[in-house]
């Protein structure tokens, strides 16, 4: 059996499932500490399904802790920027496009030195060792533990930064490193502030995962930990105080392979609806779709993976203009069982609209028999236009699209929608999310530049490919169960001829779950 645990904004969300069986499953409110949360959220599917704590293999939680982190500008270390790429770049220094208050919480430690390469892997410069000396002297003095290292197109040569780590470990045995090929895709700036803000967490990753793990051997459970990545997959512990920003995201992402696992549907749009937001994403595949954009996350651009999602200021506790015409984006998120009207409130929301309009029974209604009718149609209606805008941007053409509908406010949807070609409420939608956390496997990897002038096709992809395993492996992964899970090849008209570049996703069995299976 496994435990599955989604940390959302509103609602901390866990299942305990046999199989693809949910034995039993509870919704509670986010704590603000967090981590009693998941204990209560323990103690309770465990004393429900009444299950002996050895049957429970493992437990995978999906948190927004890394990414609240950064937004709030909260538990976020110093962090040495150390860029390998003069003579180029000298214009746009690390971080020179960052909000003030963010900037300032990572200390504004930045170094650039001669080195890395170009876009065919040849050297852009040779390293120079006073360069990288002083550097390292500076960020040894200045008492600084993490570092951020980039250099030109490492994802084509990482040669340079691993160069770079080595010489930073010898000099500061303790030193946390985020190289930023491991983290980001093509484009110098926007990987290295993925490699900026994964570094800035790797002390809080460490708290965290203490505390989780903490959580879990004080409940009697000896079994394995695993943490949602933002692709739908999972990686373990270990890996987790490495990359935690692989964590942004992570909440819609378990929504959609939740979806997928509850309605056996690999294509189609899923409609997650919450206390604040309504998250909508395309799965592909089984998967979500990723976004082929460059994402910000607290202001910060970055560039590497995240799913493509839409966030509508809708929820059920999005605060409703007096006339039902305009919906959030304000909400009074956790707050919606003291502030709604039908649980005694002033503030009228999403979830007294439906329950005025006898869809849901939710709270007492007689305290909304204030609201005249033509306020309630006229708030159902805004709802359901609102989504029917949203999912239209979402799909992939004009013609209507399957869409599944999860999360707790779900039932915020009472009618129809437009733009689905058929509406799917699956049973258990309230817990898609701990669902889709529960059922994730282990995922890796790779995107390189590569030329199919000088490499074949079939030997490039491969090369790739053995990339992405070995990062799959690294993080929990089961070699023998591996499998490609999708190919990009996308030609750069604009340099040489054969120049493709290629991006590789592979995903297995937990190696841990699936070797004691096999004994």
């Amino acid at each position: 059996m496994r435990i599955g645990i989604d940390v959302g904004g509103t609602h901390t969300d866990a299942v305990l499932l046999d199989g693809s069986d949910v034995v039993a499953s509870t919704k509670a409110l986010t704590t603000a500490d967090v981590l009693s949360g998941i204990t209560n959220a323990l103690d309770t599917i465990i004393a429900d399904a009444g299950a002996a704590h050895e049957t429970i293999e493992a437990v995978m939680i999906g948190t927004t802790q890394f990414t609240n982190a950064v937004v709030e500008r909260q538990e976020l270390s110093e962090v040495a920027a150390l860029r390998i790429g003069l003579p180029s770049g000298t214009g746009l220094p690390p971080m020179v496009d960052w909000p003030d208050d963010i900037a300032d919480a990572l200390g504004r430690h930045s170094y650039m030195v001669k080195g890395g390469s170009l876009y065919d892997g040849w050297p852009l410069a040779a390293l120079d060792d006073g360069e990288i000396d002083a550097a390292i002297a500076d960020i040894a003095a200045k008492g600084l533990k993490n570092v951020a290292i980039s250099a030109v197109f490492s994802p084509m040569n990482a040669a340079p930064e691993h160069a770079v780590a080595e010489r930073v470990r010898a000099a500061i045995p303790d030193a946390r490193i985020t190289c930023s090929h491991t983290m980001g895709r093509l484009g110098l700036m926007e990987r290295e502030n993925a490699a900026l803000l994964n570094a800035s967490l790797l002390a809080f990753a460490d708290r965290v995962v203490n505390a989780f793990m903490g959580a879990i051997r004080a409940r009697g459970l000896t079994c394995p930990m695993y943490v949602s990545q933002n692709d739908g997959t999972l990686m373990n512990a270990d890996f987790v105080r490495e990359y935690p920003a692989l964590t942004f995201s992570s909440g819609p992402t378990n929504s959609l392979r939740g979806a997928c696992k509850l309605t056996g549907l690999m294509d189609a749009i899923v409609v997650d609806i919450g206390g604040t937001t309504s998250d909508i994403g395309v799965l592909e595949g089984g998967f979500p779709r990723e976004s082929n954009v460059v994402i910000s996350v607290g202001g910060v651009r970055t560039n590497f993976r995240m799913p493509d999602i839409m966030a509508v200021g809708l929820g059920g506790g999005s605060i409703v203009a007096a006339d039902g015409k305009t919906i959030g984006p304000r909400s009074v998120g956790h707050r919606l069982v003291t502030e709604g009207m039908v649980f005694g409130g002033d503030t009228l929301t999403p979830t007294d609209l439906v329950v005025a309009g006898g869809f849901a029974d939710i709270g007492d209604k007689s305290r909304l028999s204030g609201l005249s009718p033509e306020v309630v149609a006229a708030g159902n209606a805004t709802i359901h236009q609102m989504l029917d805008g949203a999912i239209d941007m979402m799909k992939p053409n004009a013609d209507p699209v399957p869409v599944i509908l999860v999360g707790g406010g779900a039932v915020l949807v009472s009618g129809d929608l437009k733009a689905a070609s058929h509406l799917h409420r699956p049973e258990n939608a309230g817990v898609a999310n701990a669902i889709g956390a529960a059922i994730a496997q282990i995922g890796g990897e790779s995107e390189r530049l590569v030329s199919y002038s000088s490499l074949p096709r079939e030997d490039a992809i491969e090369k790739v490919k053995s990339e992405a395993i070995a990062r799959a492996v690294g993080a929990g992964a089961d070699a023998a169960t591996i499998r490609v899970a999708d190919i990009e090849e996308t030609a750069i008209p604009y340099m040489d001829e054969g120049n493709t570049r290629v991006r590789v996703k592979v995903i297995g069995d937990i190696a841990a779950l699936s070797k004691k299976e096999t004994v």
